[in-house]
């Protein structure tokens, strides 16, 4: 891989579209992303374990995957402190992002998104940082108000701030967009209102073309939707079946409830003690839905994950299970309830467009990689290790 690129030639924008699964994509209903893939470079990779978006948009934004940046999910149990913690602050991570790389080189660059959380978490380095759930005023300024951060409205507005910075700021030579998937959990793909939501997507892609022709973009997702109809809560299941655990949490416990409640298709599992495995394990395995459970040092292996802030076993549901908390030890959930983290949510698009020095299309093999070839000229040997895959 060339470290060689002029970081000056080309402006580029990063896009994660958030729950933007192939069964979105492929709905044929976004014109500027499909001609993208027609003439550019489109693949249907792999996202990282677990699949939510936490773990994703880290992996994208730094171009590792979370045994080197860390963030292994939304939450983790600190063992030390037995206090369960939210990954949302960067003294967490533990690799460079993309906005880091790009000032070693000089590059000014822009971190837009839907999120308080992510500016918190991956927003060393970006000389620009917006989250439409919280603005500052000068962008209420100019582009009024967000809509709430529970619509697919937000998207708009948040893609219009993208086309105003490459209008207004041609000196930032990166700008990464974090869009959110309200819609993705709102509707399925064949549901006129999604299609409705895809298409004002793409107008806003189509604008910021417009406005930097020159730009290359960069387009994947953080992970898939699908319907789930089971929770269970590992905590009370296990206790009710004379397994009491330490803990059990959701990878995609976080505090924006209301998308998914904080469930999730990947769980961890602290136990009280170790010498308690095999029985736990034995009782999870039971449990319908439940479709694997690994050992800590077997998680490592298959996900690339980071050994320290994952459960003692890992346990993973089918397509329509999923794990958090609850006032019972399982419930069946609404046939309208949509989430992910699972095995079942990892396919995902990736799309790159208008940019000759981009890597062969073989290269592009996870999310993670839509972006891990720019900004490394200066980069460590260690750093450049880091970025390959599991």
């Amino acid at each position: 891989m060339s470290t060689t690129q002029d970081p000056t030639a080309q402006r580029r924008v990063i896009i994660m579209c958030d729950g933007l699964g192939p069964d979105y994509f492929k709905r044929g209903v976004m014109p500027t992303l499909s001609r993208w893939a027609e003439r550019g470079i489109y693949r249907d990779v792999e996202a990282v374990m677990p699949s939510v978006t936490n773990t994703n948009n880290a992996s994208i934004c730094c171009g590792a995957f979370p045994a080197q940046h860390g963030v292994i999910g939304n939450s983790y149990l600190d063992t030390d402190s037995g206090r369960e913690e939210y990954l949302e602050s960067s003294e967490l991570l533990s690799t460079a992002t993309l906005f880091d790389r790009a000032a070693r080189l000089g590059v000014r660059s822009a971190l837009l998104t839907s999120k308080s959380k992510t500016t918190a978490l991956l927003g060393s380095g970006a000389e620009i940082k917006l989250a439409a759930e919280a603005p500052e005023p000068e962008w209420v300024a100019r582009l009024g108000q967000p809509p709430a951060i529970y619509s697919r409205e937000i998207n708009y507005w948040l893609l219009q701030a993208a086309e105003t910075v490459l209008r207004e700021r041609p000196d930032i030579g990166c700008v990464y967009v974090h869009t959110t998937d309200y819609a993705m959990h709102t509707w399925p793909p064949e549901h006129a209102d999604s299609d409705e939501h895809l298409r004002g997507m793409d107008e806003q892609l189509a604008a910021l073309e417009t406005t930097a022709p020159d730009a290359a973009f960069l387009v994947a997702a953080d992970h898939g939707m699908n319907a789930k109809r089971r929770c269970w809560d590992l905590n009370k299941a296990c206790e009710r079946r004379g397994v009491p655990l330490r803990m059990a949490i959701s990878a995609e416990r976080d505090q924006h409830l209301r998308h998914h409640r904080g469930l999730g298709g990947t769980a961890w599992v602290y136990l009280k003690d170790r010498a308690d495995q095999e029985d736990v394990r034995r009782v999870l395995e039971g449990l319908a839905g439940v479709e694997r459970v690994l050992a800590r040092e077997e998680a490592v292996a298959s996900f690339g994950l980071m050994a320290q802030r994952i459960g003692d076993l890992v346990v993973l549901g089918d397509r329509e299970t999923v794990f958090g908390h609850l006032d019972s030890d399982c419930e069946e959930l609404p046939a309208t309830y949509r989430s992910y983290g699972s095995t079942h949510e990892r396919a995902v698009p990736l799309i790159i467009y208008n940019a000759p020095d981009a890597p062969a299309p073989a290269f592009f093999r996870y999310n993670a990689d839509l972006a891990r070839w720019l900004y490394r000229a200066n980069t460590s040997s260690q750093e450049q290790a880091a970025v390959g895959g599991c």
